[in-house]
């Protein structure tokens, strides 16, 4: 089953929607969930959606499975129900499903493909992390391949597929090759976007799912802007 996004009158854009899930293409800038900002997180957005759309009395209930950065745009997938969210925790912490990310980058890689290999090592209290050849303590293993897809006038899009989901894992290995992404100050590159994005955006996901046990292809266009729209 293949799924494309549709808006919504709160401008949610949602890529698909059952009994037990629901998909949206989060925009940069939104938090998927509260934090010390105190911002509206995207969660709360959905569950104020579900309530006005079915009419529910009291809390709606609605799971957080996995996370996108703040400044990243792209498919997330919410639990609609108590039952289904450990199975979609299973099956994003066994790495059942497969994610393909878009990333702009000013410098060329080294290679038209590869598979990156690192160590990541977080530090906290910078929200940072950083990204070794050989393992050091407390780092975990981070793996990637990349692609270049197309050549833009100043820049270069990378399609990118996880093999691990670590902490700010495609922004730290790009950096550790020279290919920060456009944007993204805190991993290299010279100036931000005027929005406070970066230039990632979770482009695809694909998984079985867990209660249909039919396989799922999710696509969500990036946002609209000049260099996005110029990768199309």
């Amino acid at each position: 089953m293949t799924a494309k996004t549709h808006s919504t009158p709160q401008n949610l854009q949602v890529i698909y929607e059952d009994n037990h899930i629901i998909v949206i293409n989060k925009r940069p800038g939104d938090i998927v969930q509260g934090d010390k900002t105190g911002d509206t997180p995207l969660n709360e957005v959905v569950k104020h959606f579900l309530k006005n759309k079915y009419n529910k009395p009291g809390n709606v209930y609605l799971g957080v499975p996995h996370r996108l950065d703040r400044p990243t745009s792209g498919i997330v997938v919410f639990a609609k129900t108590s039952k289904v969210l450990p199975r979609l925790n299973k099956l994003f912490a066994e790495k059942s499903a497969k994610k393909t990310y878009w990333a702009v980058v000013k410098n060329s890689p080294p290679k038209k493909q590869e598979e990156l290999s690192h160590w990541l090592k977080r530090n906290p209290k910078q929200n940072k992390s950083y990204a070794h050849r050989k393992e050091v303590p407390e780092s975990k293993l981070a793996i990637l391949t990349y692609k270049v897809v197309k050549k833009l006038t100043n820049y270069h899009l990378l399609e990118i597929d996880l093999k691990t989901g670590r902490h700010h894992q495609i922004r730290a290995q790009l950096h550790a090759i020279g290919c920060a992404i456009k944007g993204d100050l805190k991993y290299g590159f010279d100036r931000s976007n005027k929005d406070g994005s970066i230039h990632l955006h979770a482009y695809k996901l694909s998984f079985v799912h867990p209660v249909k046990k039919e396989s799922l292809f999710l696509e969500a266009r990036p946002p609209k802007d000049p260099i996005w729209d110029a990768c199309y």
